[in-house]
């Protein structure tokens, strides 16, 4: 069977929720991720079991829910024309976006900091990253939250967009799951070593992509803020492989090279300390650069967000022949 699919209709549907983000940032008390994780927490208590083919069972079976509610919807969308397939691209495109609720917490954090506010600081720092503020100054909570800055671009921004523009509400919908499951699930706590394996195994590979787009228009937006592109691209090429994540390593270094600032160190986690390579070669990050890290996150964000539409089109626009 034959069937006409726009990639108008998913451009326009990306472009307005992108618009929805920058304008309400994340919704309100009943947020769609929110649900999906005491969802996933319920499940939790009939699937967990301390080894790796639990936690397979329990990611996929998740991930395959979301997949299957996000199809329905587009279709049914599909089916009733083209503003309403639009619209649920929106919607799904709108829940999976955390660009500008990252950016205005990386504003107020920068403000706390910027006036001694340590005890506000460390309050907030939880809506940034899971490190433990009790151990961290001045000087740790501002590189805790410039580097969760830098992690968050990608994985709140850029990657959502790459899969809403390659596979719309549906991808978009299972890349939010599998990012919120890996932030609920896929760390080294002595509970989630083995559960959380194949949580955080996808997480890596489905922002593998997105990653290192991110870290290209990092490097395209340095001037931005008074960076240099080949620093980016340089701490990108020279530091990134060190980091012991795969996709934070890239945007990290191509931050730190921007910003003309080091990152890494010592890294306080509630369930244990990690010791980071040193990514970049400039100084130790000061609150000013903190405030400039979220001038380029916005940059990049924007960025991505006109690389996504243009990408959707090319790649949806004329027709498609559908599976029987």
């Amino acid at each position: 069977m034959v069937v006409a699919v726009s990639g108008r209709a998913r451009a326009t549907g990306i472009a307005a929720g992108v618009l929805a983000d920058a304008v309400f940032g994340d919704p309100g008390r009943v947020h769609p991720v929110a649900l999906f994780g005491s969802g996933a927490t319920a499940v939790e208590r009939y699937s967990y079991s301390d080894g790796r083919s639990a936690g397979v069972l329990h990611t996929a079976g998740l991930l395959a829910a979301v997949a299957i509610m996000g199809t329905a919807a587009e279709r049914a969308g599909r089916s009733r024309g083209q503003w309403r397939e639009g619209m649920c691209v929106a919607a799904a495109t709108f829940i999976s976006l955390g660009g500008t609720s990252l950016s205005r917490t990386g504003e107020k954090m920068s403000d706390l900091l910027r006036h001694d506010d340590i005890a506000g600081a460390r309050r907030l720092l939880p809506s940034l990253c899971g490190r433990d503020p009790a151990f961290l100054d001045a000087a740790g909570l501002t590189r805790a939250a410039l580097e969760s800055i830098a992690e968050n671009t990608s994985d709140a921004q850029v990657s959502p967009l790459v899969w809403a523009a390659v596979g719309g509400a549906p991808a978009v919908l299972v890349f939010r799951a599998a990012n919120t499951l890996d932030a609920m699930i896929g760390h080294r706590s002595s509970r989630y070593a083995r559960f959380g394996w194949a949580a955080a195994r996808f997480d890596d590979l489905v922002n593998l992509a997105g990653a290192r787009l991110t870290g290209v228009l990092i490097a395209m937006c340095a001037p931005v803020v008074g960076g240099s592109p080949m620093a980016a691209m340089r701490a990108w090429r020279r530091d990134a492989r060190r980091h012991p994540s795969p996709n934070a390593g890239v945007v990290e270094a191509s931050f730190a090279g921007a910003l003309g600032v080091r990152l890494g160190g010592p890294t306080q986690y509630e369930y244990n300390l990690e010791i980071r390579p040193s990514l970049g070669d400039g100084r130790a990050p000061e609150v000013a650069d903190l405030t400039r890290a979220v001038r380029l996150s916005r940059a990049v964000q924007l960025l991505a967000a006109v690389f996504s539409v243009v990408v959707s089109l090319a790649c949806r626009s004329g027709w498609r022949v559908s599976l029987r």
